[in-house]
């Protein structure tokens, strides 16, 4: 095993900093700096030593240190050419360590291309990561849903993100986010983190969100269903189910099965619990100016 540099945040700025580099808001750089959390949100991530760790925007570096101790090996996506020239220089020589820069994403609705490749040949892997807070939302449904899955997922997100994600039934914040992500993960929320904790620091706090598979995984049609489904009753955030199904042609049918359901038209959607939502799925389909085939909404507009 190839040693691996132990820079810190001084050296990191006394490096980028005469090259213009400054974190960007843009990219959601936010760089958590304190060296015993980066150990105990790698050791609550559940790592197996036989494990691909996907690191998204890895940033600094400080955190996919202590993921390679842990892991088999690490693959990380890096946007900013600054950092990924720093991240050449401080992890190379680790055999173990492969940088993929640019974009994880391509565009809102699907993966970059060689990300996908390299998670396809994976054979165990999991997300570890401080996601960018722009991207956090999409990031976590694709990755979710991925084929071959995730063993699990551990993240750091911003803190309102992480109320919608375990939001239960009934809860306030829970929309679109929360549902397609219980649907098939138990959400655990976990240490909360304050801005100080970071380089530059947030306006917000962050906190720790662990995913865990429950159940078995939805076939693409049953989240193409569901999709749609959640898609039209939270298009009109608060209103009734009724009111989110207004204009359709098949109405009547639609209050009958949500009766058989014991779901009555005045319910508002965030009352209903994931096994709500697939049921109404299930017995509906798609209502009227919802499309079974496209991407589901995702991003930060979403939740």
């Amino acid at each position: 095993m190839s040693a691996v540099r132990e820079p810190g945040l001084r050296e990191l700025r006394a490096r980028l900093e005469p090259r213009g580099f400054k974190p960007s808001r843009r990219w959601g750089q936010n760089f958590l700096v304190d060296a015993a959390l980066l150990a105990r949100i790698a050791d609550e991530a559940g790592i197996g030593p036989d494990e691909t760790v996907l690191e998204i925007g890895p940033g600094s570096g400080f955190l996919t240190r202590e993921l390679l101790r842990r892991a088999a090996r690490v693959l990380a996506c890096e946007i900013d050419p600054l950092l990924c020239a720093w991240l050449r220089d401080t992890l190379g020589s680790d055999a173990r360590f492969e940088l993929l820069e640019g974009d994880a994403l391509a565009g809102k609705h699907a993966l970059a291309p060689a990300l996908v490749e390299r998670l396809r040949a994976a054979a165990a892997w999991r997300l570890v990561a401080n996601l960018p807070y722009s991207a956090a939302s999409p990031l976590l449904v694709l990755l979710s849903r991925f084929d071959p899955p995730p063993r699990g997922i551990s993240a750091l997100v911003q803190a309102e993100v992480a109320e919608r994600l375990v939001a239960p039934a009934g809860a306030a914040a829970r929309g679109p986010l929360s549902v397609r992500l219980q649907a098939e993960w138990e959400v655990v929320p976990g240490r909360r983190l304050a801005p100080g904790a970071f380089w530059p620091a947030p306006e917000v706090d962050s906190q720790v969100v662990r995913l865990v598979p429950r159940g078995p995984r939805l076939s693409a049609a049953q989240r193409e269903r569901l999709d749609a489904c959640v898609d039209r009753l939270f298009q009109q955030r608060r209103k009734t189910i009724r009111s989110a199904l207004r204009g359709w042609d098949r109405l009547p049918q639609a209050e009958r099965q949500l009766a058989e359901l014991g779901l009555g038209p005045q319910i508002r959607p965030e009352m209903l619990s994931e096994k709500d939502f697939m049921d109404i799925s299930a017995r509906l389909g798609p209502a009227r100016g919802t499309t079974e085939d496209r991407a589901p909404t995702a991003g930060p507009d979403a939740g």
